[in-house]
């Protein structure tokens, strides 16, 4: 049975407007935050059912937030650490450095707000993996060329991100890549498709009916009909 994990979820407040900009338009900042918000508490509950602990590393005005009393709830009783550092990469480095402070000895297996399909069976099989003998990192890629999750069985290993590019077509590659270079022997989760635009958010909804995010996005065809895959 794997032992218990530091689930780490990198998270931006959903304010309209900061988050979710490439569903505008169809959609409102407020309905884009809307969505934001509803994947962002999936995420939260997905990752409540991993065996361990969850440290969020959020940055933004959690007051101003679509849904910000729903929020307040998710995060009662969890970690909360700042983003910290100049460029996502540090801030990704940072995150897992926070995590391993609050639980030292733990790996950490960390994800973001952009695929609410990550069920907590898929985020369980991903920390299984990352305990199997001769594995030291589990990268998951998505189909825009990037990745949404990284499990370090040492947390303060994502240092190695330092310098690759991130949110581009060949950030997942060069992921790969820095940590391989770092002598991380890497294996690859399932792939998924990263939520940014409104013909992804209506691809993933379909794919977890009665969920938040899929409430979220039947509002945004309600308002835009003219929104499909």
């Amino acid at each position: 049975m794997t032992g218990p994990v530091t689930t780490v979820v990198l998270a931006k407040a959903p304010v309209p407007g900061r988050v979710k900009t490439r569903l505008c338009p169809p959609a409102t900042p407020e309905l884009a935050a809307a969505i934001a918000s509803a994947a962002l508490l999936d995420t939260l509950d997905a990752a409540a059912g991993v065996a361990g602990d969850t440290v969020v590393a959020l940055t933004g005005d959690r007051a101003a937030a679509v849904g910000a009393a729903d929020l307040a709830a998710a995060l009662d009783g969890l970690a909360v650490v700042a983003q910290r550092g100049e460029g996502l990469a540090a801030r990704i480095a940072a995150a897992h450095a926070d995590a391993a402070a609050l639980h030292p000895g733990r790996p950490t297996l960390q994800v973001g707000m952009d695929t609410p399909q990550a069920t907590a069976e898929l985020l369980s099989h991903c920390a299984d993996r990352l305990a199997e003998p001769g594995v030291d990192a589990v990268l998951g890629p998505a189909a825009d060329g990037g990745w949404w999750v990284l499990g370090l069985r040492d947390p303060l290993a994502a240092a190695a991100l330092h310098g690759v590019p991130m949110s581009t077509a060949e950030t997942g590659d060069r992921t790969l890549d820095a940590l391989r270079a770092a002598g991380l022997r890497v294996v690859l989760a399932e792939p998924l498709t990263d939520v940014d635009t409104a013909a992804e958010a209506v691809a993933v909804a379909a794919q977890v009916p009665g969920s938040r995010f899929a409430r979220a996005v039947a509002e945004l065809r309600l308002r835009c009909p003219e929104v499909s895959v």
